[in-house]
């Protein structure tokens, strides 16, 4: 399948895959089995690695940390957004919440998901005490699915960058109100917003 074909066939299994994903919320609300479901869609559709080449949506040169975001489709109210992050191995994050509903599932490579219960009793906004509680590592055929309150911090592992779909209720770019949990303080910073938008555009 040449390059235009395969743009075009991206294209039609995207807005097919997400037509259903906005039915399912409409029907059932958020809610963890809605996710379970969505993340049913959002594996076949990553199954189909074909439509994701990573001559298409490379990862930051080698030995760089940070991902190339790539922004494939987006509501014109920005709900229902979906990039593909591709990331060199070694990266991570602090913990963190969404504030929307996310969806991540894996193209290839495989990215561990630390997801977190807090154990104070979130009185003082600025404070958090943090344990983890399970871990799940998203790779092929496996993903993980994140209610808007849910706290996850993620860690690249492997020998190989990865690519990986996410799928949030609303665009990331446009969250002002996520939070950053350091557990070594204690301290509740903000999650900011400005560095989660687009960062690369796909290869012709």
């Amino acid at each position: 399948m040449n390059a235009p074909d395969i743009k075009a066939a991206r294209a039609a299994a995207i807005a097919a895959t997400i037509d259903r994903i906005r039915g399912m919320e409409r029907g059932r609300g958020v809610t963890r089995a809605m996710l379970e479901a969505v993340k049913a869609e959002m594996m076949q559709l990553a199954a189909q690695e074909h439509l994701f080449p990573s001559a298409e949506f490379p990862p930051p040169p080698a030995g760089q940390t940070g991902a190339n975001r790539y922004l494939l489709q987006e509501d014109p109210d920005n709900r229902f957004a979906l990039y593909l992050n591709a990331l060199n191995p070694g990266n991570e994050t602090k913990p963190h919440d969404h504030t929307t509903w996310a969806v991540v599932v894996a193209v290839e490579g495989q990215e561990l998901n630390k997801v977190y219960r807090r154990t104070d009793d979130g009185s003082d906004p600025s404070r958090c005490e943090l344990c983890v509680d399970h871990e799940v590592m998203v790779e092929p055929g496996r993903g993980i699915a994140l209610m808007p309150d849910d706290i996850h911090s993620i860690h690249t592992a492997g020998k190989v960058p990865t690519r990986h779909l996410h799928m949030y209720g609303m665009a990331l770019e446009k969250l002002d109100d996520r939070r950053a949990f350091d557990m070594s303080s204690g301290e509740v910073l903000p999650y900011n917003k400005n560095f989660m938008a687009p960062t690369a555009t796909a290869r012709a």
